[in-house]
């Protein structure tokens, strides 16, 4: 994911074809070491096709992937109203517990 992020990130930044080298040495800019078979194979994945085909072929791919069923506004409701119930004190520590800005994950990770 971190290979096609840079892979991304330099394409925005006008770089058509970005290659090896190029995505190699953006990472290395943030710290992040890369597995040089991995890049390998997602540029060669790549090889001839522009970045439209290539959002466009994910695209129809995500379109038939099932996203579960959805949380309805009950289960929110009930939630809140638990909430409203508590001592304002333990809902801030619910409320600290729950949040976490990056939930563990990094950009490049």
């Amino acid at each position: 994911m971190k290979f096609l992020a840079a892979y991304l990130l330099l394409v925005a930044g006008g770089k058509t074809e970005p290659s090896a080298e190029d995505i190699t040495k953006l990472l290395g800019s943030v710290g992040v070491e890369g597995d040089e078979a991995r890049l390998n194979s997602l540029l060669k994945g790549l090889e001839g096709k522009s970045i439209e085909e290539v959002i466009a072929e994910g695209s129809s791919k995500l379109a038939s992937v099932s996203s579960g069923p959805a949380v309805g506004a009950g289960a929110g409701a009930a939630a809140g109203g638990a909430a409203a119930d508590a001592p304002a004190e333990e809902a801030k520590e619910e409320e600290k517990e729950e949040s976490d800005d990056d939930m563990g994950f990094g950009l490049f990770d």
